[in-house]
This record gives C-alpha cells, structure tokens and sequence, in this order.
C-alpha cells in the first residue's frame, strides 16, 4: 500500500531507528553484564535491591530490544499496522522500564553510604566466625586494597586481629609469612567505605545514563511509529 511522501520519509527514518535500537540493545546489554560482573563480589555489602535488580533488568531489555527491532523493521517495511503498533506497545514498555532504571539510578546512589555502612558495621563483628563474612571482607580489601570501614582502627575497636588482606603481600621471615601490622610495607591505611561508595555510585550512575540516555532516543522511534501506524490506518479507510 502507498503512503504519501511525508509518511514514506517517517516509514524510511523509522527503520533506521531500528537499527540504531539493536544498537542500544547491544549497549545495554553489555553494560548490564559488565554491571553485574564488576559489582557481584561486593553486592552483599548493601541492603539496596537496585544494584542487584537494575543490571538484569538491562539484561533483559537490552535481549527484548532486538525482538521489537524485529517487528519495527518489517512493520516499516510491509508498511503493516499490526506489526508497527505492536512495535510502538513494546517499546513504549522498554522506554518506561528504561526510565525506571535511570531514575532509581540517579536517587539510589544518594542512600548508598548509609546502606553500605549500615551493612558492614553489622558484619564486621561476625569476621572470625562467619565464613560468609569473612569471604566478603577479604575480597573487599584485597581488591581495592582497603582496610577496615573507616580504616585499620575498626578491626581493633571490634577486638579482632587485623586479617592479612589488609596486606597487598607479606614479607617472607623464617619462611612464614609476615603478620600483618601497621608497620607493614605493604600495609592498607584506607578504609574500604571510602574506595567502595565511589564505586557503586559510578555504576548506578552508569546504569542511569545508559537507561535514562537510550530512553530518550526510543522515544522517537514510538512518536515515529505511531505517526507511520495513524498514516496507514488512514490509508485504509480511504480505500
């Protein structure tokens, strides 16, 4: 069925916005993977659900972005108005999770340290006989070379030895390792919280970006859409 020159133009930067869609979906589902890996290891250290929630809701849009491409591009295409409003539903959906994400993004990251310190100050005390806890705190220090909370001065306030990680590598004597102390080379001085909420608030600023940034360009692609489908529609009850 012909449509008039305007709409051919719409039906013509529609299809380009598909595949600049599975572009974004490709995007968003690397960043969510990427998200979910880098923050797996400390996602226990925080009582917010977004963190572990929002990487897989990127995951899955970003997978479901290329199935509505699918429909956008043959809609378009075959000029079907089934299949291009089917299209402007499902992306509408995507372009609402999307905001959600972005948003939650933007605000979770402001509770962030009361969550994270809430956390560690009720596990720390568990290290000598939690194997969970401990795991937690060892990987913590080692990764981002950090010691204690605040600092060093938490494991002594807690009345717990000051754990090897907080070492980046101990000295060789009589062919032991070296205690870890604060006269150490190798010695953390830093706490972790200072190190840890700079990281989960650069992913949750990732994660706001990258939902709130895409968002905006399907917005287009509905609005495109639903001119192409009301364009089609008419054509119909012309005949």
């Amino acid at each position: 069925m012909a449509i008039g020159a305007g709409m051919s133009c719409v039906k013509y930067l529609l299809f380009c916005f598909n595949l600049l869609f599975a572009i974004t979906g490709l995007i968003m589902l690397i960043v969510g993977v990427w998200v979910q890996a880098s923050s797996h290891p400390y996602i226990d250290l925080t009582d917010e659900n977004f963190y572990t929630s929002a990487p897989i809701v990127l995951i899955i849009v970003g997978i479901i972005v290329f199935i509505v491409a699918f429909f956008g591009c043959c809609g378009a295409v075959k000029e079907n108005h089934c299949m291009i409003v089917t299209f402007s539903v499902f992306l509408l959906i995507i372009f609402i999770a999307e905001l959600a994400v972005g948003i939650a993004g933007y605000v979770k990251h402001q509770d962030l340290q009361t969550s994270i310190v809430r956390h560690l100050n009720e596990t720390i005390k568990d290290y000598p006989t939690d194997k969970d806890v401990k795991s937690t705190f060892d990987i913590l220090q080692t990764d981002l070379k950090c010691c204690g909370i605040y600092g060093p001065e938490d494991w002594k306030n807690n009345s717990i030895p000051i754990p090897d990680t907080c070492c980046a590598g101990q000295e060789i004597k009589n062919g032991s390792a070296a205690a870890c102390t604060p006269d150490s080379p190798s010695f953390h001085k830093v706490g972790c919280l200072q190190k840890l909420v700079p990281f989960f608030n650069d992913m949750a600023l990732l994660l706001g970006g990258v939902g709130l940034g895409i968002a905006l360009v399907q917005l287009l692609g509905v609005i495109f859409a639903c001119c192409l489908a009301r364009s089609i529609r008419s054509q119909y009850e012309t005949v």
